[in-house]
């Protein structure tokens, strides 16, 4: 087999070598399609315990992953278990066999296929991804109706590079660490669930490789970055030469990695920067101790929502956010209110269905329109600040009188614990994600009422540059390097200095190596990001100096284009720091693959 290379999306960082495992699962259909009348009952009894043995089967899984995985990456299985409960798969599939006398194999490759059809036909990224959930029940379904043992990749006997269409969240959770040295698929993007458990594993991935398995051929010889989203079949000894050179680079880059999760973020010149962690549950706030977060940026509290069948009631959500106080008693924890809408969707909460879910009726314009879930949310957080420094985040502000509106809400969950003489900290700060271009424009009005700003890029840059990041065909516009991008950041950071206010980010450029330096002379103070990123993180801003930050800020002001952004950090970047010996934050050099 020649030397071939494809080019996906890398989700999780790292560069693994290895014999090919290629995993493939699809629904098949059942022996017996038909069945008799008088078979119905004995039918409907035969997919109604199938249904039962799945989802024991899932909750097994789940307890399973309580050793390994953050609750955020639990719920994905917990999502997935509403698939069986829900009314329009499982009731459709004892329709078909009472009325048209389907088997039960038959019924269930039936509906599952339309299910799964229609979520990969939606417009919706997040929607699209959550297919590979549905063919994951039918298949467990199947099964189960065949006596058959679920496929498992924990039965894998040695090192390999697993090589599928997609994965799904119980493929992943079950995977060997031991044994599966990273995977590439060729289904997926960068919100996935096979991305998210990627980087929860710690395990190098690439996604959406287009004809991967139609090239894939067990026991191949296998070359896997996960930084730069490659993959090579049948690596050619050159090729091998320049990877073997560069894991072992890698792992003295990770030694040296681990030695600044204990430091302090601090550039050389004495200027201290907060490095915190975005976190979704309080599992996670523990892990992110271990990966040196100084604090938490942003607790998004609607994994708490996505979980479940019911809104938490104000008990659950206490506890939750008390235990995440508990683990930083000596730095702040940022909780952001229920962010839901756009593409999280959560069924009970009876949000219609909207033309245009990102700009409707979603975060904080969904909690001041239903003021008893906001209350209630609000009531926990408050209760849950004794035990800690908590504070409040409000998402989605687009203006000065949302912030207002928000702020009244929470004087009066404020007053009603006074009322009942519940303790809580009546000094709580609140402050603002500012991820709407009208937040930025009028930030200097909104400082005055906010004790705090979070620059939230991801939607800041959606909304800036009017770009759905799911759609493939514009997906190359979406850049935070953009200069229009770039000024609003400025704009931001300039308010809350002269308002001597705090500001941070949250969101996905908070992390890039490529972005420290630029942030750090926007006049950023705070960063918040992956808890994996933090090691890196720490060690750029180490090697840094605040006034060539600065210089460089100001040159990259004079930016007109993305690409002269990028070329300008990235010049700044090898002047300035070393991220290995191989300048791991420039793009490789492929030429030297072909």
């Amino acid at each position: 087999m020649k030397q071939q290379i494809f080019h996906g999306i890398g989700v999780s960082e790292g560069i693994r070598k290895g014999k090919a495992f290629v995993y493939r699962h699809q629904v098949q259909p059942d022996v017996d399609q038909m069945i008799a009348k008088e078979q119905v009952e004995s039918e409907l009894a035969r997919l109604n315990r199938a249904v039962e043995e799945s989802s024991q089967e899932i909750n097994d899984l789940i307890s399973q992953a309580s050793a390994t995985l953050p609750e955020s990456q639990k719920a994905v299985l917990k999502g997935q278990k509403t698939f069986l409960t829900d009314p329009a798969y499982c009731p459709a599939m004892q329709k078909l066999i009472q009325e048209k006398w389907y088997s039960a194999g038959k019924a269930v490759q039936t509906i599952t296929k339309q299910y799964a059809t229609t979520l990969e036909q939606m417009e919706n990224a997040y929607l699209r991804e959550r297919a590979a959930d549905v063919w994951d029940a039918g298949n467990r379904l199947l099964n189960h109706l065949s006596g058959r043992h679920f496929a498992s990749l924990s039965s894998i006997p040695k090192p390999v590079i697993v090589l599928a269409d997609d994965l799904s969240p119980a493929d992943t959770i079950q995977m060997d660490r031991r044994f599966v040295l990273a995977f590439a698929t060729q289904k997926g993007g960068k919100t996935s669930h096979t991305s998210i458990f990627a980087k929860s594993l710690g395990i190098p991935a690439v996604v959406g490789i287009s004809d991967l398995m139609e090239q894939a051929e067990p026991e191949t010889e296998v070359i896997l970055d996960g930084e730069q989203g490659i993959c090579i079949l049948a690596p050619n000894s050159e090729t091998i030469a320049v990877y073997d050179e560069k894991m072992e680079k890698e792992q003295k880059w990770q030694v040296l990695l681990n030695h600044f999760k204990g430091k302090a973020a601090q550039t050389n010149d004495g200027k201290k920067i907060l490095t915190a962690a975005n976190i979704g549950s309080a599992a996670d706030a523990q892990e992110a101790q271990k990966m040196g977060a100084e604090g938490i940026g942003l607790f998004r509290t609607e994994q708490l929502y996505l979980s479940r069948k019911t809104a938490p009631d104000e008990e659950t959500q206490f506890r939750v956010y008390k235990k995440a106080a508990e683990c930083y008693p000596d730095n702040t924890v940022i909780i952001r209110t229920l962010d839901i809408g756009g593409d999280k969707e959560i069924p009970y909460l009876g949000i219609n269905r909207e033309t245009n879910p990102f700009l409707g009726y979603r975060a904080i314009r969904y909690c001041l329109g239903e003021r008893k879930i906001f209350l209630t949310q609000l009531r926990a957080i408050l209760r849950a600040s004794v035990y800690g420094h908590l504070a409040i985040m409000f998402p989605m502000i687009s203006g000065l009188q949302e912030l207002r509106d928000a702020k009244s809400v929470l004087k009066t969950a404020a007053a009603q614990l006074k009322e009942q003489n519940l303790p809580f900290d009546g000094s709580i700060k609140t402050g603002i994600m500012v991820e709407i271009p009208s937040a930025a424009v009028m930030a200097d009005t909104l400082a005055k009422e906010a004790d705090f700003f979070s620059i939230g890029t991801n939607d800041l840059v959606q909304y800036t540059l009017a770009v759905d990041r799911g759609n493939e065909n514009v997906s190359y516009l979406y850049d935070y390097f953009n200069p229009a991008v770039v000024r609003l950041v400025r704009r931001v950071t300039e308010a809350a200095k002269t308002a001597e206010i705090p500001v941070g980010m949250c969101g996905a450029m908070a992390g890039d190596p490529l972005a420290i330096p630029l942030l750090l002379g926007l006049g950023l103070t705070e960063l918040s990001m992956p808890a994996g990123a933090i090691p890196k993180a720490k060690y750029i801003i180490n090697q840094l100096h605040s006034d060539s930050c600065q210089q460089l800020a100001n040159q990259i002001q004079a930016c007109q284009t993305p690409p002269q952004v990028h070329k300008a950090l990235q010049d700044f970047a090898r002047a300035n720091f070393q991220m290995d010996a191989e300048q791991k934050i420039s793009v490789s050099n492929e030429k030297n693959l072909n």
